[in-house]
């Protein structure tokens, strides 16, 4: 069993018997991990660290700074087989999924030094101005557990690189994966206070959210979730005039149109739908194909999704859901989809804490599955007649942050992806990638703001100008002219 600790100030806290919790394992029910619980004291004190760090942190020069998230890049490199161990107990993942996370957690890091420039430019287009980025003071970031590694490491990477002091808060489901990413970025060598880590139990997760975002010294938060939460947090943050970045629910939209390359089609659609289980902001739940490739794009995609099965206990590509209950929700969409017309082609079948890869065909709206993340192994498909109604068929969602469009007019494809409200396209590829160098983000309901790229000097930093006006000559200069 894992024990978490708080990392405050430097200072590891290590769990009261009386307030810790526990973290279960999804899939056998043992307990993974005893982790500490903080509450609005905790988190008030993290706050207070990370300012009392500021000063020394924003003043350290770029470079150093950076410096730090180099050493941090290669150290999670080096010590992955550890949170190996510890994801694949804490929230199922398969070992190849959280290697995964750590070769992109590590790439975030080391992209910060293309920041560089940006946070050390004094350049204006206007003669006699100065115009700069300034650090905004603490930043509360706030991790999921779907991809924790990646996702608590981009929580933190760009703000410390912009001279911000972090609290990271980790999420209740995988406590000892988080602190594992902040204290190994901490070890880097990173001044005391600098990076902060609290953990809460399920009931206490609103008290220290609110706790934290409430504290004067944070100016950012950066959030990645559900919308319904996200919601929650930017409401908060308005409340106190704090900007925030939130990157919230997706359901990522293949659209297959009539010239695609379907076998191409089907191994992409089924990597953006199954990869980890499905639980994936970038995972692709809504299938659009023209009606004269549908056929074929069916059996294919059902032929992928067979070839992919989930065996509880056993090293699977899927991993498990995060819990059994996720399980059966998602099921409840596939059972809702075919009571309303649907035809479930293969998968579905509840397993031991996961889902046998779904495909279903003839989704249309009104059904669950149409309109709300599904968030688990399972995709639909819509037919279509032609591009025309592909394209309004894909902007008839709520959520916007990823699309695909298949086709051998790689021209066409593009036109369409700009026409398609979303925040990052791909033609002819898979949903879920991820390049640190570019930003991520999406709009309405999946949020607003960009991590990654040089966007993110943006989202963490206060743009501020000087103006150098002419200056009075001396009073004793101006009378000597004057005689």
């Amino acid at each position: 069993m894992y024990e978490t600790r708080l990392i405050i100030a430097g200072r590891h806290v290590a769990p009261d018997p009386v307030v810790a919790f526990e973290r279960r394992d999804p899939v056998s029910d043992a307990v993974v991990t005893r982790a500490a619980a903080g509450r609005a004291a905790e988190a008030r004190a993290a706050a207070v660290a990370a300012a009392s760090a500021f000063a020394d942190w924003t003043a350290t020069p770029v470079q150093d700074r950076i410096g730090f998230l180099q050493t941090a890049a290669d150290a999670l490199e080096a010590h992955a087989d550890e949170v190996v161990e510890i994801a694949c107990a804490e929230v199922g993942s398969s070992p190849d999924w959280v290697r995964f996370n750590v070769g992109i957690a590590a790439a975030m890091l080391r992209q910060t030094s293309d920041l560089a420039d940006l946070l050390d430019s004094t350049e204006s287009p206007v003669d006699g101005h100065i115009l700069r980025r300034r650090p905004a003071g603490v930043v509360l970031g706030i991790a999921p557990w779907n991809a924790a590694v990646t996702l608590a490491t981009r929580a933190v990477a760009a703000p410390l690189a912009c001279g911000n002091t972090v609290v990271l808060k980790g999420s209740e489901l995988c406590p000892k994966t988080h602190e594992w990413v902040a204290d190994t970025i901490c070890k880097a060598g990173l001044p005391d206070g600098v990076l902060n880590y609290i953990t809460n139990a399920p009931d206490h997760a609103e008290e220290v959210v609110e706790a934290l975002i409430a504290h004067p010294a944070v100016r950012r938060v950066n959030f990645t979730g559900s919308t319904r939460v996200g919601r929650e947090i930017a409401m908060n943050a308005a409340k106190h005039l704090k900007p925030c970045l939130l990157e919230l629910s997706g359901k990522g939209t293949a659209v297959v149109l009539a010239d695609a390359d379907i076998d191409l089609a089907a191994r992409a659609i089924a990597h953006g739908s199954f990869f980890n289980q499905g639980q994936i902001c970038m995972s692709t739940e809504r299938v659009i194909a023209d009606t004269s490739v549908a056929d074929a794009l069916v059996a294919r995609l059902a032929q992928e999704a067979d070839a992919l099965r989930f065996a509880p206990g056993q090293a699977s590509p899927l991993g498990a859901l995060i819990s059994p209950a996720a399980a059966v929700r998602v099921r409840a969409m596939i059972d809702d989809a075919v009571s309303k017309g649907a035809v479930l082609v293969t998968g579905g079948e509840l397993s031991g804490g996961g889902l046998q890869p779904a495909v279903l065909d003839r989704v249309a709206p009104g059904m669950m599955l149409y309109d709300e993340e599904a968030f688990g192994p399972v995709t639909g498909v819509i037919r279509v007649a032609d591009a025309e109604e592909a394209l309004a068929i894909a902007n008839d969602t709520d959520f916007g942050l990823v699309a695909s469009v298949f086709s051998r007019d790689t021209d066409g494809a593009t036109d369409m992806l700009c026409q398609i409200e979303t925040g990052i396209g791909h033609v002819n590829g898979s949903t879920v990638y991820d390049d640190p160098r570019l930003p991520f983000g999406g709009v309405k309901a999946s949020g607003y703001g960009r991590f990654g790229g040089r966007d993110a000097v943006t989202e963490f930093t206060e743009c501020q100008w000087i103006a150098i006006h002419d200056q009075p000559s001396p009073e004793g200069e101006t009378n000597n002219q004057n005689q």
